[in-house]
């Protein structure tokens, strides 16, 4: 098994879901730590959504880790403080704005392969 560690990024999201990453095929993925940055010069809401459709034994349902989280003009938002998520192929995490164009997005992972 190779571990990889890897950063992604996504600019500008808003107020339509935007996918940050999907896990690959016959990969298991470790958020290391998920940053919403707000590129904005006023206040904002964001969420974190992780879309699960894993196909195995147990149950998968989309949750969301983090909903309308407030985040300062300027400021950011490390999401998961410190904790760890584990992600299962073709797991989506996704993150949403209620202002357009308002969050970059800064996700470090290790993907085990």
């Amino acid at each position: 098994m190779a571990n990889t560690f890897k950063v992604k990024t996504k600019a500008a999201v808003g107020t339509s879901a935007g996918t940050v990453y999907t896990v690959p095929s016959s990969t298991t993925t470790v958020v290391l730590g998920l940053i919403l940055g707000n590129v904005t010069g006023s206040a904002i809401n964001g969420t974190v959504t992780v879309e699960s459709n894993t196909n195995d034994t147990e149950t998968n349902v989309d949750v969301e880790l983090v909903t309308n989280a407030p985040i300062p003009a300027g400021g950011s938002l490390e999401t998961l403080g410190g904790g760890k998520l584990v992600l299962q192929e073709t797991d989506v995490l996704k993150v949403t704005s209620d202002t357009a164009s308002s969050i970059d997005v800064a996700l470090s992972i290790m993907e085990i392969t």
